[in-house]
């Protein structure tokens, strides 16, 4: 007797098993890496459909630095896309939904040349190791600084219910597809849109905050729109790229602002408007040639890269330098100037040092080392807020060896990128 045929959902069946199954994948190396643990955020990236959060992202076709950049917009409702784009959104990488800020809602698919990336999703596993930092509960108001394709704010729908959840986008592009397509999931939090560093003072006081791009400071607005008991995280970076810090403020019952800066391996990237400096090819194939660079030993070595909190003061106190991470020793330029520094340890307890520029890296570094040791080699940093706006890091055993003041320059951070 032959088989009867597979009925007409057949097809849609195997297609959604596919899609469960990439998505506990997912999960589940999220969970192997150590940065996802049993609790509401992972059962929230479990039930999450990103496909239909995401049904069209962005993948780059060009070298990196090749001019004009090219793209692909893919489309979920395209049978030819689906495979890459499976992967694109369970593979644990950022997604970018956004180019030159365009409307979302209704594009076509295709290529796209030139221009840059407007807004993306952050990858999952940063995403997952703040959410589970910010501890969602039931009934909390939430403010989503940043909305992006909608993620943060689909977690904080899916623990804390749509009603205290707001999530606020300067881009009304992305507020209006993120709209759309929450509520395609069953989530209605309110989305608006407006600058990210004015906050939403119409809900506040909000019990979380949690902002998905980095700024030079905390807005004052986001400290005053916090509730007793409340939290708020976000990446608090100089310019460069290589060192971030994530800045963890909670108010007490008694309405007392408290502060701490932890320097961590990963960080969001800078709100629109914040520059961020970067060491081109050509400057890393000077820096490899060598040329002109004054070599010398030293016995004294830098703290290692572990030693986050250390490098995460050479940012602050020493601005303006950028790590190369693709070496396998320690490569740092400063791009303004040209300087560079290359070390390696040369097996003997030494480094073989090469130097050039202006600045001195070398010497810089070993200076902020210095008055790291100074103050106890911290690992963490106080970040204090007063009521005056004014925000300085301190060493957290209060030694004044190691304390600098965060910028009050204009950031422009209003709210986009990567939520």
């Amino acid at each position: 007797m032959s088989a009867e045929p597979a009925g007409p959902g057949a097809d849609e069946q195997g297609e959604a098993a596919r899609v469960s199954a990439a998505r506990a994948a997912m999960v589940a190396g999220l969970e192997e890496a150590g940065g996802l643990r049993p609790g509401p955020v992972r059962d929230a990236l479990l039930a999450l459909q990103r496909e239909r959060l995401m049904r069209q992202a962005y993948v780059r076709r060009s070298a990196p630095e090749e001019k004009p950049s090219r793209w692909d917009l893919l489309d979920w409702r395209v049978p030819a896309d689906r495979d890459e784009l499976l992967g694109l959104l369970y593979g644990g990488e950022s997604v970018l939904i956004q180019h030159d800020g365009e409307p979302i809602l209704g594009r076509s698919p295709g290529p796209r040349c030139g221009g840059a990336i407007t807004s993306m999703s952050s990858t999952v596993g940063m995403t997952a190791r703040l959410l589970q930092e910010l501890d969602l509960q039931r009934g909390q108001r939430v403010l989503d600084i940043g909305t992006g394709a909608g993620v943060t704010a689909a977690v904080a729908c899916w623990i804390c219910g749509d009603g205290g959840v707001v999530t606020l986008d300067r881009d009304r592009h992305v507020t209006d597809a993120a709209r759309t397509y929450l509520a395609d999931l069953g989530h209605r939090p309110t989305a608006v849109t407006g600058p990210g560093e004015a906050g939403w003072p119409v809900r506040a006081p909000y019990q979380r905050v949690f902002v998905s791009y980095a700024v030079p400071r905390v807005p004052q607005a986001w400290v005053e729109q916090l509730a007793p008991r409340g939290r708020v995280l976000a990446n608090v970076t100089g310019s460069s790229p290589s060192w971030p810090g994530l800045a963890v403020i909670t108010k007490t019952p008694g309405g007392r602002i408290e502060g701490e800066l932890r320097a961590v391996e990963f960080g969001h990237r800078p709100g629109h408007g914040f520059e961020r400096i970067f060491i081109s090819r050509a400057f890393l194939d000077r820096i490899k040639a060598g040329d002109g660079g004054r070599g010398f030993r030293s016995h004294q070595a830098p703290p290692p890269d572990e030693a986050r909190a250390f490098w995460l003061a050479v940012d602050a106190l020493m601005p303006g330098l950028v790590r190369n991470w693709s070496a396998d020793y320690l490569v740092i330029g400063a791009p303004a100037c040209g300087s560079w520094l290359t070390a390696r340890p040369d097996g003997s307890g030494a480094w073989t040092v090469t130097v050039r520029g202006p600045r001195d890296i070398w010497d810089e570094i070993q200076n902020v080392a210095a008055r790291w040791r100074a103050a106890g080699e911290p690992t963490s940093y106080r970040l204090h807020v007063d009521a005056q706006g004014e925000q300085w890091v301190s060493a957290a055993s209060g030694h004044p060896e190691l304390t600098w003041s965060l910028s009050r320059r204009p950031a422009n951070t209003d709210a986009e990128e990567e939520g």
